[in-house]
């Protein structure tokens, strides 16, 4: 597979694994049980942005790039999104750990797996061993926007330069 651009389906097989957050497992000390989470199914019946950062608790991901989407939720969930889901190729456990590290305790922002990277490499926008900085919109199972940033900057992976795209 090649890169994604707006008007692509998003692809068939995507599989990513998180902790769904719980009022039970909300202390950062808690832990849940991973689960899968058929990307490709679910995106079909709802209006995602899938955000893909190089990793949990890295400097721009965890002092610009979370925090531009935790600010701007409500705006986002304004134009219409039903889920933000931040992907990295962490572990669910320290993907589950860096969402309570960054305050979120429901569903408006989910974050996890892509193991190994694996969907990040199937489109090219990884960074080696890691994911890659990019955001992808998808509306009922159509790619309506994507883009990445290379390098530390969030101008296009950001909220701000995803709120432009809605």
């Amino acid at each position: 597979m090649s890169e994604l651009k707006a008007g692509d389906n998003f692809p068939e097989g995507v599989w990513l694994s998180y902790i769904p957050p719980s009022p039970a497992i909300s202390e950062f000390s808690q832990c849940g049980t991973p689960v899968p989470y058929h990307a490709s199914e679910e995106f079909k019946t709802k209006k995602i942005v899938l955000v893909s950062i190089p990793g949990a608790f890295t400097p721009t991901c965890s002092g610009s790039h979370i925090p531009s989407y935790t600010e701007n939720i409500e705006a986002l969930k304004a134009k219409g999104v039903d889920h933000v889901i931040v992907i990295a190729f962490n572990d669910p456990f320290v993907m589950s750990g860096w969402g309570k590290a960054n305050g979120v305790q429901d569903d408006k922002i989910l974050f996890m797996t892509d193991k190994d990277a694996k969907f990040s490499r199937s489109i090219g926008w990884n960074a080696g061993e890691r994911t890659g900085r990019y955001a992808i919109i998808i509306d009922n199972g159509k790619v309506t926007y994507a883009s990445r940033d290379d390098g530390p900057g969030i101008e296009n992976s950001g909220a701000l330069g995803v709120l432009k795209h809605l």
